[in-house]
């Protein structure tokens, strides 16, 4: 009997290896799948674009507190109003409307009373035959916050929202707390061609669907974006002697892949403005807020808590 025991713990063993030699070669093969896999994957994301050529979608706003039309200089301002704490109006750029803030307007909630608002002519916001100008728009800004009865508040512009920022800076300034401009310019020659940017271009065309869906005048985008190209054409002039006078803490910001936007022009405005704080963005354009909206509103509340 003792050797049919010994046979027996023999095979046993002879199967056990197997079944390890079988587990060793699956768990290879599992682990080289999951490095082909992972290859796969990562190239895979370099054959992605990069996010400053992308035009993530337009977000949506949350659910308003208060909202609803300002007459404001003739005109009717659509407005609305997210939060409690000290006001932070945040200036949406030329062509755009107030949705293009939310993914920030949830986050600046939680600490700040946030006030949005569709320039005129633009989004549902209404207009008269006045041509567009940013010291005319700062005054709709300001009538707004006289609606809403805010003394004082800060501004984050991107754009046009952020020159109209620096007027206010400029021609209002004991209504302007703190001022966070990004992608700004201080003359029209501070603006790149976007005519040869497909990010820029996609959202010309992205923006003729918005204004067709929220305008009062439908039909009226192709003379609405002539009539904002003019302005862009012709404004606004800034001089060194101008920008010196602002005293409002501000943050002149920008992205290191603008398409827009000039970088000695913003490094001119940053050097200008006494105390201002020069910030560029990595890996972003002139839709930062879009493309990476947690480093871009991150850069914000870090501005609004450090001043």
């Amino acid at each position: 009997m003792q050797p049919r025991r010994k046979g027996g713990e023999t095979t046993a063993r002879i199967v056990d290896v197997t079944c390890q030699l079988f587990e060793d070669v699956a768990m290879r093969l599992l682990k080289l799948a999951l490095c082909l896999f992972a290859s796969f994957l990562v190239a895979e994301a370099a054959r992605a674009e990069p996010q400053w050529l992308t035009l993530p979608p337009t977000p949506t706003l949350p659910k308003a507190e208060e909202s609803g039309y300002a007459p404001v200089n003739g005109i009717k301002i659509w407005y609305a109003t997210f939060g409690k704490g000290e006001p932070v109006i945040l200036l949406h750029g030329g062509l755009a409307n107030a949705n293009y803030w939310g993914h920030q307007v949830p986050v600046l909630a939680e600490r700040y009373r946030v006030i949005v608002m569709d320039s005129r002519g633009h989004g549902r916001s209404t207009r008269d035959e006045r041509p567009y100008g940013y010291e005319l728009m700062a005054t709709d800004v300001i009538g707004l916050m006289d609606y809403l009865k805010i003394p004082r508040a800060a501004v984050v512009g991107w754009s046009d929202g952020a020159i109209l920022g620096l007027e206010i800076a400029l021609r209002h300034r004991a209504r302007l707390s703190k001022l966070f401009a990004f992608a700004a310019n201080s003359d029209p020659s501070g603006v790149k061609d976007v005519d040869k940017s497909p990010v820029f271009t996609a959202f010309i065309a992205r923006a003729a669907k918005e204004y067709e869906a929220l305008s009062a005048t439908p039909d009226q985008y192709k003379s609405f974006l002539e009539q904002i190209g003019r302005m862009w054409a012709t404004q606004p002039h800034y001089t060194a002697a101008d920008l010196k006078g602002i005293t409002t803490p501000t943050w002149i910001v920008d992205a290191d892949h603008d398409e827009a936007i000039k970088r000695e022009n913003t490094e001119f405005m940053a050097a200008q403005i006494p105390g201002a704080g020069l910030l560029i963005q990595p890996e972003v354009s002139h839709f930062s807020f879009l493309q990476d909206p947690v480093q871009f509103t991150w850069s914000v509340m870090h501005f609004l808590a450090r001043h």
